[in-house]
């Protein structure tokens, strides 16, 4: 089974080099499908592949495929594990976290886009005891986003998910709430809160009720090809690991695959 998930993972970042490999001059339509941690609205075009990279602290590594497979229909898969940078005995994530997206409506001049789906890979440890991650993945979702001529760009998202991560007896349907402003052509500020509604029991050993802000900055550094780095939980809500902040770096690369 170790061999199996070693397997999965490597096959993942393999994809990642190849596609990197490839012309970075892909003139890739991007749209955010993510803030941090919050699905929004946003969605691969048709004929384009995906890759992220999620590198946390506890030595946590997430890779990520998604391919835009129809018109405003795509699929995923990803895998990781805790401790997978650092030394000692790796913690392979039970199974491997897979994702759908559809948008079934799309942005106009007076309507947001909005954008259904399912997203089964949460973030950080993986707590066997409770059967769920340290973030809670979103589960089941729907998304609205809209985006304003301001300075540049301000794009607006609301998101409303239902996670299967249930059984440590929080179960309720959870809201995030995010933005992201673009500063100049290569440069946007990025914010999300996770109301955390399915994360805050008395009980829990994971939130304590005050909700994940976190924000970031995304550097374009060629067509497709983009750098994150994140500041995770500012207000200190993990009862896990506590710390002020939590640094993140995130690495994706869309590509055209015609």
């Amino acid at each position: 089974m170790k061999k199996i998930k070693f397997v999965i993972l490597i096959s993942l970042i393999f994809t990642t080099i190849h596609y990197c490999q490839g012309s970075a001059g892909v003139d890739a339509k991007f749209e955010y499908r993510s803030l941090i941690d919050m699905p929004t609205a946003g969605i691969l075009e048709k004929g384009f592949v995906g890759i992220t990279t999620d590198l946390m602290p506890n030595g946590v590594m997430i890779e990520k495929l998604e391919v835009g497979v129809y018109d405003n229909i795509s699929f995923g898969i990803s895998y990781g594990g805790s401790n997978i940078i650092g030394t000692g005995k790796i913690n392979w994530y039970n199974y491997p976290g897979i994702n759908f997206r559809a948008r079934i409506i799309n942005e106009s001049n007076t309507f947001p886009a909005i954008s259904v789906g399912f997203d089964s890979q949460g973030k950080g440890i993986y707590s066997n005891l409770s059967s769920r991650f340290e973030i809670k993945s979103p589960g089941f979702y729907a998304a609205v986003s809209k985006n304003f001529s301001f300075i540049g760009f301000l794009s607006l998202h609301g998101t409303v998910n239902y996670s299967l991560e249930t059984k440590d007896g929080d179960n309720f349907t959870n809201i995030f709430l995010g933005f992201e402003k673009t500063i100049g052509a290569k440069l946007s500020l990025i914010g999300e809160y996770n109301f955390a509604l399915n994360d805050n029991s008395i009980a829990s050993d994971f939130g304590n009720g005050k909700g994940y802000l976190n924000i970031g900055l995304k550097f374009g550094i060629d067509k497709g090809l983009t750098f994150e780095f994140d500041l995770r939980d500012l207000l200190n809500n993990k009862k896990l690991n506590p710390s002020p902040a939590d640094r993140a770096i995130k690495i994706e690369y869309i590509k055209s695959i015609f």
